[in-house]
């Protein structure tokens, strides 16, 4: 009987703290992110999701280490940090609304051949929208947008942030579909509030509490414990 093969760490957080005005916001955070697949990030609001998210990208002032790859990104600059593959789907989405979709995407070409066959691959909807203004878009279709500049460009991973933040039902679904195909290119680490989303995509989680890393895991293990959920989230696992 062959021996099970060992999982690749890709992204190693260690000790992250950070300080915003007064507050410390992040408080000796450390998690492993696996290559491949999904790992969601997962608190009440206000436990330090989205600050986490920005400190690995040098948004904000950090001290502690996050090494990708084995290489240390804590004193790089953002741009240095993107550059190594590290793509980002903020929160808000970000888009220009002025532009067209393929204006937007035109921006965020890095690499000398960026991947639009992959991109109209999973999002065919854009490639017969490339003329349309991105603002007119609907909240789902804005999604696919800040998704698909992610992948144009070869990345190790990618950080998402509230992808289906103020989404109808019918596009949660879609953005959750969107985020499944995403993530067979892509190491995704994924801040999602919709637990359902988060369960139906992730194979791991990190729950913060209060700045802290309050469990790590399998997402199954975790729903399937009622009081845990209902103690780090505030809802019960089934």
């Amino acid at each position: 009987m062959s021996a099970p093969t060992a999982i690749r760490t890709l992204l190693e957080v260690e000790d992250l703290h950070v300080h915003l005005g007064e507050s410390h916001i992040l408080q000796g955070v450390s998690f492993k992110v696996p290559a491949g697949g999904v790992t969601a990030l997962l608190g009440r609001n206000g436990a330090g999701k989205t600050t986490t998210i920005k400190a690995i990208l040098g948004l904000v002032g950090r001290s502690g280490s996050i090494r990708l790859s084995e290489r240390e990104l804590t004193r790089m600059p953002t741009h240095q940090i993107v550059r190594l593959g590290v793509g980002y789907v903020p929160e808000e989405r970000e888009i220009f609304s002025e532009l067209s979709v393929a204006e937007n995407l035109k921006l965020a070409e890095r690499d000398k051949k960026p991947r639009y066959d992959l991109v109209f691959e999973l999002f065919p909807e854009l490639q017969q929208r490339r003329a349309q203004a991105a603002g007119s878009l609907s909240g789902g279709q804005q999604q696919m947008v800040a998704i698909a500049r992610a992948l144009l460009n070869e990345n190790q991973i990618i950080l998402v942030d509230e992808p289906t933040k103020g989404l109808s039902p019918l596009m949660v679904t879609n953005a959750a579909s969107a985020l499944k195909r995403a993530a067979q290119a892509a190491t995704l680490l994924l801040v999602e509030q919709n637990l359902q989303v988060a369960r139906t995509l992730a194979e791991k989680v990190v729950v913060l509490d209060q700045g802290r890393v309050a469990y790590t895991g399998d997402v199954a293990e975790l729903m399937a414990d009622p009081a845990l959920a209902r103690r780090y989230l505030g809802v019960g696992g089934h």
